[in-house]
């Protein structure tokens, strides 16, 4: 089989396992000891026939070996699927095989990288010269607009934090919610941001950042360089914290205001929620395409409204890179030098819905989690939180009635939704994300849920 015939039926064998998606169980049934099994075996000592090592693959991992994820009832981790535009441009960015760190050896993929990032910047209302960076999700969304932020608090006190490094620097205050993702820590942590001088600032009943709370902490405080975070789309409940009023308050003292947006920041392209009134008043923005966009894995953006402070923490250079000093080289403002032109399935994406389309994916999957709440609370559980976005918590009774739940809930396979403690109370978590999730996919997966629940929960409420 040559190239052409061996890729012609992978893409055959994508096609059917896309549209048996609809109706197949969600949740895996291989075990990990069938598929080491099937899959391992001593290291490969010589050349194999190529379409006999993708049918193997592909036969053991589809095989009860995957989860749904593209699944229009798959209601875990706060994943969409992938549009059929996305996917279809993940597949040509694959076959194109192009290094997207710089412009010249690849110039249109950087375009579209370009255009993509400011589309972006007018569907979210950021300020219009907002810098971006496209990077591999919301870790490293945040590490990198961290190190923008880290750069300009430092350099406002005179310390050039990419010279001297951060030996006998002024200590940087990290002012977070106490319902901080942890991305956030983890990409302080990696930037050498210890662990001592992260503050916390409470929040309300459903996770929102109090901003009172914010003004103590500041002004209790001393004086020094500071970056304060807070959250657009909470992970368990998708509050949304008051960005505007939080800005005045961090800027009053002098402090960066990051918002991480890794769920909610793309229900801004909707125009609907006064919540992001004064988003543009913040610092910086991250969030997952990977997400709600529905694009495929390895898809993160970081944006920065001081594009010279982004641009200090990140440019690249060297004698042998080909750089093109009058265009946009993607490397200047992304952790990463090599790399896949992922910015071209968000353009790809993006050219396919338009702003109205991502509107609209946006508040139809607000309006399913809304539906699943209200039914569950018909049926006489607790939804522990109020239903802002697209994530419903509901309650099954105690901690081991919720888990027996959850647990029958994923081995049925209708659906799939994971489990969380929200402030000190075991919880399901339902996050409709998905594109392809339908009235009819809402409906069938409560019928299940409250089915099992029926025989498993002991009913709170």
């Amino acid at each position: 089989m040559d190239e052409s015939d061996l890729l012609r039926s992978v893409a055959e064998r994508a096609i059917a396992y896309r549209a048996g998606l609809a109706n197949a169980p969600v949740t895996p049934t291989a075990t990990p000891e069938a598929l080491r099994a099937a899959l391992g075996g001593p290291t490969p000592e010589h050349p194999a026939d190529p379409s006999d090592v993708i049918r193997r693959m592909a036969d053991v991992a589809e095989a009860g070996g995957l989860m749904g994820m593209g699944s229009g009832r798959f209601f875990g981790f706060v994943i969409g699927g992938a549009v059929p535009a996305s996917l279809a441009a993940d597949w040509l960015v694959t076959a194109w095989d192009q290094n997207t760190g710089l412009f010249a050896p690849s110039p249109a993929t950087s375009v579209m990288e370009e255009i993509a990032g400011r589309w972006l910047v007018d569907m979210l209302g950021l300020p219009d010269h907002s810098s971006f960076a496209f990077v591999t999700g919301g870790q490293m969304a945040n590490t990198t607009a961290l190190a923008a932020a880290r750069h300009h608090v430092l350099a406002t006190v005179g310390w050039d934090v990419e010279v001297d490094g951060l030996a006998g620097s002024p200590p940087i205050r990290l002012v977070v919610s106490d319902e901080v993702h942890v991305t956030v820590p983890r990409g302080a942590r990696l930037l050498g941001l210890g662990a001592r001088f992260i503050e916390k600032v409470a929040v309300d009943a459903n996770g929102a950042m109090i901003p009172a709370d914010l003004e103590r902490v500041l002004s209790d405080g001393q004086a020094a360089p500071t970056i304060v975070c807070c959250q657009a789309g909470n992970i368990n409940t998708g509050a949304l914290d008051p960005t505007g009023e939080l800005a005045d308050i961090a800027h009053a003292h002098d402090a960066w205001l990051h918002v991480d947006g890794a769920i909610g920041l793309w229900a801004a392209a909707s125009g609907s929620r006064p919540e992001f009134a004064h988003l543009d008043d913040a610092d910086s923005w991250s969030t997952d395409a990977h997400k709600w966009l529905n694009v495929p894995y390895d898809s993160g953006l970081a944006f920065v409204r001081d594009g010279a402070a982004l641009r200090a923490a990140m440019a690249v250079t060297a004698e042998y890179l080909p750089t093109a000093s009058d265009q946009r080289n993607p490397a200047d403002y992304t952790p990463e030098l090599s790399r896949r032109a992922r910015g071209v399935e968000i353009w790809a994406v993006l050219r396919s819905l338009g702003r109205s389309g991502l509107a609209a994916l946006v508040e139809r999957t607000c309006r399913h989690a809304r539906r699943f709440a209200e039914g569950l609370a018909g049926g006489g559980y607790q939804v522990l939180n109020d239903v802002v976005l697209n994530q419903v918590l509901v309650s099954f009774g105690d901690a081991d009635a919720t888990n027996r739940v959850i647990a029958a809930i994923q081995a049925d396979g209708t659906c799939w939704c994971g489990g969380t403690i929200w402030q000190g109370q075991t919880a399901m978590r339902i996050s409709v994300s998905s594109w392809a999730t339908t009235d009819e996919d809402v409906e069938r997966s409560l019928a299940a849920i409250l089915r099992i629940a029926a025989r498993h929960s002991t009913k709170s409420g």
